[in-house]
């Protein structure tokens, strides 16, 4: 499974944050809290919800620790900030390189991200970059459905 490499512009997003660590996964409390008001962002460019997770900057897939803090983002990309629903915050996702994965499957099968960190990123020509990571759940993603489809974009920089 070969990636495009793709030059992400800036994007405005609108969501809710949790706080969490891969020992204490708080994504289902994030979206729970999440779906039932991502209606109220009257400015989305799309129907597209993001997941994404903002590491922090001694976060390694290669040197894992499951117990480092990091955040994770439900959010909706927005045409400007102009309208912040209340309980709901802002994230302005800087320009960069990304490898995007085509994944369908579970999403909660950790063997794409096994290989992407384990066999793809090591014999690429890139590196992981200390950005936001993300997954596009768009028209065909169906939680906890084999038959789910996603976009995975891991954002990487030349060797």
């Amino acid at each position: 499974m070969n990636p495009r490499i793709e030059n992400s512009p800036e994007r405005q997003l609108i969501g809710k944050k949790l706080d969490m660590n891969f020992a204490y996964n708080r994504t289902m409390e994030l979206w729970k809290s999440f779906m039932p008001l991502r209606n109220d962002i009257k400015n989305r460019i799309n129907q597209d919800l993001i997941s994404m997770q903002v590491y922090p900057g001694n976060f390694s897939f290669t040197n894992f620790d499951i117990d480092i803090v990091f955040s994770k983002w439900a959010v909706a990309e927005v045409s400007d900030f102009d309208n912040i629903p209340d309980g709901m915050e802002s994230f302005t996702l800087a320009p960069g390189l990304y490898a995007v994965f085509s994944y369908k499957g579970l999403n909660t099968d950790p063997a794409i991200f096994r290989y992407i960190f384990g066999e793809w990123l090591p014999a690429s020509d890139y590196t992981p970059d200390n950005r936001p990571h993300f997954e596009v759940l768009g028209a065909k993603y169906k939680s906890n459905d084999p038959e789910s489809e996603e976009e995975i974009w891991i954002p990487v920089k030349p060797r």
